[in-house]
């Protein structure tokens, strides 16, 4: 066994984009400033041989979440449609080839390797941390079970459950506890890919069925219909609601340059009746909900639409387990491997990876970040380092959720998407002054990690911890004592800010406030430590 110390300056444990691309910008400043390159390096519980960049490569997740920015937004900032990105995200989308919202994993894997490459960043795979070292408030190593031991002075854990701040004595609120819900937690997702059903084909195949659903006479299509709600007539009629637009309209899909927006539920309605499943995620344990395809060249078609339900310690457990899936989500597979072949498919391809949406948030982030501050518009524009806007999407729900909100007296249960500037306080901790976490992990209190959870929005802060981290390193200070204005004034001096555009909004700023007060009961946001004990 190995025994050897291995010194770096710049440490990343976990390799989901945000994560990478990161330490890549940590890399790139310290180099603008000293003419060399840093001793950087990526550890991953995984094997790169199977790819680099978490769950965009190997969870397959090819349908890209875009920053969301409203129409007068964008003509009024001359903007694209989504918006100014930061540089390094436009960067890494152009060199794997997107046009709006497609990414080939192959091809990200690559070019992740090349950025990484060109930096100078090591690639450790397969590293699993048997101790992490501290001393006076800061992580000095982390020794790995095959017996060496990695120093470093900076480090980015950007793991979905955050996992190395965990083993670090950081503590966890599970799930969403802090809307008092410790064990409720959001779907995940089995991506796969088919051959053999062009986009062309699957439009017809879906208005085939939306015409049949919305016809009264047809007795099969209903019966699909009862079959699928299992009996439920609210679920009967949501399914129903579903099939059209206004004026009856058909609720067709639409088919882009890179993707189809699937809005019906036709094509889940048609698949448990199939299967013989109710369309109910807590009940059925899986569900074929409306699906989000990337459109890739040959007719490949990566669908993002089979969501999986677990809860807070089953999302935990499958984080460590390096996200496989497990058996029983396996056999669900089968079912829509030969549903799917039914229809015309002729290759079923799974991810090897799960796309885990959230695991829990850390506790003792410098700056907390709620969905409140983000209705509010985020830090304010002197401190901003980017805006991103999206939906508060707690895709396949949160168990749970209406009924506490409704005992809590909550009276307004949505809000429009955000439109807020990123900042990177929320990243860092008060107990570990040399750790960030760059994931959904992070410091996001309330309905904040809907919104955070998001590459795009994490990129973002990536790149500016980066640059924060070049900073602390080159002139001594703790990480956690970089403010966002420092990092803004490097990126005006280097002229890599993007354009900054965050929206306050009053009202929903005052009812996301309440909301959040309301739901959250310090008896349920409860601390635990890395296995899961209460402390």
């Amino acid at each position: 066994m190995t025994t050897a110390t291995r010194s770096y300056d710049f440490v990343g444990f976990g390799d989901e984009v945000p994560g990478i691309l990161a330490l890549v910008s940590a890399a790139r400043e310290y180099y603008s400033r000293i003419g060399s390159y840093p001793k950087s390096v990526l550890m991953l519980r995984g094997n790169a041989q199977d790819g680099v960049g978490g769950h965009l490569v190997r969870g397959r997740l090819a349908y890209l979440d875009r920053s969301r920015v409203p129409e007068p937004t964008r003509r009024d900032f001359y903007l694209e449609n989504f918006g100014d990105p930061p540089a390094i995200y436009r960067e890494f989308l152009q060199r794997s080839g997107v046009d709006k919202v497609a990414i080939d994993p192959g091809n990200a894997n690559l070019v992740l390797r090349e950025m990484m490459s060109e930096a100078g960043i090591d690639i450790l795979s397969n590293a699993k941390i048997t101790s992490v070292l501290k001393a006076g408030g800061k992580i000095t190593g982390l020794q790995l079970a095959r017996g060496e031991t990695f120093s470093g002075k900076q480090f980015i854990d950007s793991t979905v459950n955050g996992e190395l701040a965990q083993l670090a004595g950081i503590k966890k609120l599970t799930g969403y506890a802090s809307l008092g819900l410790p064990q409720s937690e959001l779907s995940v997702t089995l991506v796969f890919a088919t051959q053999g059903l062009s986009p062309q084909k699957l439009s017809s195949l879906e208005f085939n069925y939306l015409k049949r659903f919305t016809n009264a006479s047809d007795t099969e299509a209903q019966r699909w219909i009862e079959i699928a709600a299992g009996g439920d007539a609210a679920l009967t009629q949501l399914l129903r609601n579903s099939l059209t637009r206004a004026y009856g309209q058909l609720n067709t899909l639409d088919l882009g340059t890179d993707y189809i927006d699937v809005y019906s539920r036709a094509l889940s309605i048609a698949y448990h009746a199939f299967r013989g499943t109710k369309h109910y995620l807590p009940e059925s344990k899986a569900i074929f909900d409306n699906p989000n395809i990337a459109v890739l060249p040959d007719d490949r078609l990566f669908w993002n639409g089979l969501l999986f339900f677990v809860n807070a310690s089953q999302a935990e457990a499958l984080a460590r387990g390096g996200a496989k899936p497990t058996a029983e989500m396996l056999k669900e597979m089968g079912y829509v491997e030969r549903w799917l072949k039914s229809l015309g498919a002729t290759s079923v391809r799974i991810a090897p990876e799960l796309y885990i949406r959230h695991a829990g948030n850390i506790v003792g982030a410098i700056d907390p970040l709620s969905g409140a501050q983000m209705t509010a518009g985020g830090v304010p524009e002197s401190q901003a380092l980017g805006t991103f806007g999206y939906q508060f999407d707690t895709r396949g729900g949160i168990l749970g959720l209406w009924q506490r909100a409704a005992n809590k007296g909550v009276k307004k249960f949505a809000f429009k998407a955000p439109l807020l500037n990123v900042g990177i306080r929320h990243t860092f901790l008060k107990d570990i002054s040399n750790l960030a976490v760059v994931s959904p992990a992070s410091g996001f209190t309330g309905g904040a990690s809907a919104v955070g959870r998001i590459v795009e929005f994490n990129v973002a802060v990536g790149q500016s911890v980066g640059i924060a981290m070049t900073i602390a390193l080159l002139s001594n200070r703790n990480l956690s004592d970089i403010p966002n204005e420092e990092v803004h004034n490097t990126l005006v001096e280097t002229d890599r800010l993007p354009k900054i555009y965050g929206r306050y909004d009053p009202t929903d700023t005052s009812t996301m406030g309440d909301f959040e007060k309301r739901m959250y009961e310090s008896s349920l946001a409860i601390p635990v430590d890395f296995n899961g004990a209460i402390v």
